[in-house]
């Protein structure tokens, strides 16, 4: 066994191979290899890059008895057993810092697009449809944005924000003293009681797991417009119908959705999301806000910058 043997797991740009050689690692791409053959040979690599293809579990770690580190090229650390890695001394790297640019522009874009009703007039105007006071859309402007989860993502949709003259709010349970000229950091019952827009920017968590509940929406003290681009397991399908049936949501814009492999949708699934898919003030994306070309790359600098940092490459 080489003591610089990386394994990677996963379809990613290519400049991470010539990034890591460049350091001095061995490096074996195999994006096609499945679990069984990662659990075979994983004994022979100081290092493993992944996506998002397999649980990193302790069946998986105990099968890398000489691993070193795990880099994960994206932000969600939801499929890794992280106590088990620190348990095994192993250092776990992620990049959410090459995304954020990415998922902050989404963000605005699905903003603007749902405020403005362009689903809705794109669609009509092909179909030979000129309807103007349908299609009345409402300015940013003068808004108050709420923004749960200040790290990477919700710092970068706030920067982004800048430039619209909106009073930005943001909450944090895990951070404090991170208000700027821009940004008031508040508690989150002011966030209810002011937001106009919310923005979720919270990692999947035993915690954050459904969230976004009745209760949660119910104390909003006026209709909101909803942005997740986090992760789909925050909030359901059934409690965003229920939002939009109460008046609570005024439109939404959602990247990612509870279950985003549509061939295992439960029956009671398949009805609520067909629900959920005749809003026309919904905005869909197959989850690519942090997917861009040049996201894309700089993944890859992000983690092998940190990567060498610790290990001396």
């Amino acid at each position: 066994m080489s003591t610089n043997r990386v394994l990677i797991i996963d379809e990613m740009h290519l400049s991470i191979i010539s990034l890591l050689e460049s350091r001095g690692w061995l490096v074996d791409y195999r994006p096609d290899i499945g679990r069984s053959e990662i659990l075979e040979i994983l004994g022979a690599y100081v290092g493993m890059i992944i996506r998002s293809k397999t649980v990193i579990d302790r069946q998986l770690i105990e099968a890398g008895g000489a691993l070193k580190f795990i880099g994960r090229a994206g932000a969600g650390l939801d499929q890794i057993d992280k106590e088990f890695l620190i348990e095994r001394n192993i250092s776990l790297f992620h990049a959410a810092e090459g995304n954020m640019d990415a998922v902050a522009e989404h963000a605005i874009g699905g903003l603007l697009a749902v405020l403005n009703k362009l689903s809705q007039a794109d669609a009509e105007v092909r179909k030979g449809v000129w309807r103007r006071e349908a299609n009345r859309g409402v300015e940013l402007q003068g808004k108050t944005v709420g923004i749960i989860g200040f790290g990477n993502m919700g710092s970068a949709f706030a920067k982004r924000l800048q430039g619209f003259d909106v009073q930005v709010l943001a909450y944090d349970k895990y951070k404090s003293g991170f208000g700027t000229s821009h940004v008031q950091e508040v508690s989150l019952n002011h966030v209810f009681e002011h937001a106009d827009i919310l923005s979720i920017h919270v990692p999947l968590t035993f915690e954050t797991a459904n969230f976004l509940d009745q209760s949660f929406f119910r104390q909003f003290h006026k209709p909101i417009f909803f942005i997740n681009t986090a992760r789909g397991e925050l909030v359901s399908f059934d409690t965003l119908n229920w939002a939009f049936d109460q008046g609570i949501l005024k439109g939404a814009v959602l990247d990612v959705l509870e279950n985003e492999k549509f061939q295992t949708f439960t029956s009671e699934q398949q009805a609520s999301f067909a629900r959920l898919a005749d809003r026309l003030q919904v905005v869909f994306s197959p989850h690519v806000a942090g997917w861009t070309v040049e996201s894309y790359e700089k993944i890859n600098q992000v983690l092998v910058q940190k990567i060498s940092q610790e290990f001396n490459y």
